[in-house]
């Protein structure tokens, strides 16, 4: 125990990041609180990862049941397939209470003091808690910030939670929409295009950039636009904003040319979602008490070490995590940042490296990817001096996905010509996102293609798509 002080460490923010923070805490030695004013682990139990993986789980079945083609490849009839909306409703409510009482369960069973009520700075080494009895401030000898984010709500919409909401509203699935409009292609757009397209609804997808799934590496995003949108017959609208969005019945959605900004068309749905991305929740948080600064984007500025930063230079005992740092707005990103805090906390120096982190997109197939895009390696070759090569297989060679009549998808390979250092992989295809992690460990072992295309992969297993592809850049 930090003599002087109540905790060693105080952790505001109980979510994911938060909680892996002050588990890892535990493990070394640390006497910790953790502050949380809202739900016990934050957006991804409550209002993210957690409850739309349980629709996309559900929808994905009914899919499938009702996919009469994909059956009979498989030999398989089934008649008339129905859903009770509520109760997949529930399976998801259900989860979440489940995970969030396994969370606060976990930080009690190690004896970390739970504090409810928001949490903000007011000095070194000083945290004033808010709570329904009062105010009282506690010291610790480290302080992690973990506020997270919330949705983005571009001008001009407006929000009513009932027929124009954003996925904290949506995963509560109140309602299926005849015809809904999804404004966003990114992993949240697409996960609730997969959720409402499965269960009958007519969508529409609106993009303001000139390409759906604009975050995606090319080849992947054509594939998966092709398997994810197109066939699903989902109307699309790109380079296409949501000028003006009114709630009721109908939306009346006023579009807009993003380039130019002239009126396009008016669209009457029956509900809308709101998928532009998130923004952190960095307000009221007492950083101008210790001089810190947000960027310009409102995120908090940190090192890889995740310490805060204050004109460029380190705040002592002041540490930040998760969505507010902005840099990779992800829940296992968010943990594996809070172990990184920790680590440097205790004297251990250690970094953060992002380009090992993998994200997924949970779509029927998934989408997954590591590393670079093959723009951006193009783009670190141009400045460096060295080449990249891309090496790619497909699903429809492997056996596994063809056995199970699955045989949409591709892996992307990028590499460093000279060395055959792996610089990023993208897969699309049936359980991409588990696959993904073999590429992500050769990333943060800095291994090269020669090696990889040695290893050996089970046969038959969909883990061979990697291996061929390893064995085609070594080829190439």
């Amino acid at each position: 125990m930090s003599q002087g002080f109540d905790y060693d460490l105080l952790i505001i923010g109980a979510g994911v990041g938060g909680h892996g923070a002050a588990l890892h805490a535990v493990s070394c030695g640390l006497k910790t609180a953790i502050v949380e004013a809202g739900d016990m682990g934050g957006t991804c139990v409550n209002r993210g990862c957690i409850p739309s993986k349980a629709l996309l789980a559900a929808s994905g079945r009914v899919r499938d049941l009702r996919n009469a083609h994909h059956l009979k490849t498989l030999g398989i009839q089934v008649g008339n397939v129905d859903f009770d909306r509520q109760a997949i409703a529930d399976h998801a409510g259900n989860l979440v209470a489940k995970i969030q009482g396994d969370l606060t369960n976990s930080l009690k069973r190690l004896k970390v003091d739970i504090i409810r009520g928001w949490g903000k700075i007011v000095g070194n080494q000083k945290v004033s808690v808010v709570t329904d009895i009062g105010e009282k401030t506690f010291t610790a000898k480290d302080i992690i910030l973990s506020p997270g984010s919330v949705p983005f709500v571009p001008p001009g919409i407006e929000v009513d939670g009932k027929t124009v909401f954003t996925s904290d509203q949506g995963v509560k699935l109140e309602s299926l929409p005849d015809w809904v409009a999804i404004i966003g292609s990114g992993y949240i757009g697409l996960e609730f295009s997969d959720i409402y397209s499965a269960l009958g609804c007519e969508i529409t997808m609106i993009e303001a950039l000139p390409q759906l799934m604009p975050g995606f590496d090319r080849d992947i995003a054509k594939l998966a636009q092709r398997v994810l949108i197109t066939l699903r017959d989902i109307e699309t609208y790109t380079g296409i904003y949501a000028k003006k969005v009114i709630p009721g019945s109908p939306v009346i959605i006023e579009l807009a040319n993003f380039e130019t900004k002239e009126d396009v068309d008016v669209l009457e749905v029956d509900a809308c979602l709101v998928a532009t991305g998130r923004i952190p929740a960095t307000k009221d948080l007492g950083l101008e008490s210790v001089g810190v600064e947000l960027d310009k984007r409102n995120f908090i500025p940190v090192n890889d070490t995740m310490a805060v930063l204050s004109g460029g230079e380190i705040v002592p005992h002041l540490w930040a995590i998760g969505d507010a740092t902005g840099k990779m707005m992800l829940a296992h990103a968010a943990s594996a940042q809070g172990i990184i805090a920790v680590e440097n906390i205790c004297g251990r120096t250690k970094e953060v490296d992002y380009q090992a982190i993998p994200a997924a997109a949970f779509t029927h197939p998934e989408v997954s990817y590591v590393g670079m895009t093959e723009v951006q390696a193009k783009e670190k070759a141009s400045a460096e001096g060295f080449e990249i090569g891309v090496s790619k297989s497909y699903f429809k060679g492997n056996s596994k996905a063809l056995a199970e009549a699955e045989a949409d998808g591709i892996a992307k390979v990028i590499y460093r010509k000279d060395t055959g250092e792996v610089l990023g992989v993208h897969i699309f295809g049936i359980h991409a996102s588990d696959l993904i992690h073999e590429a992500s460990s050769a990333i943060a072992n800095r291994q090269q293609v020669q090696d990889l295309a040695h290893l050996v992969h089970a046969h038959p297993t969909l883990s061979e798509v990697l291996d061929e592809a390893y064995k085609r850049a070594v080829v190439s």
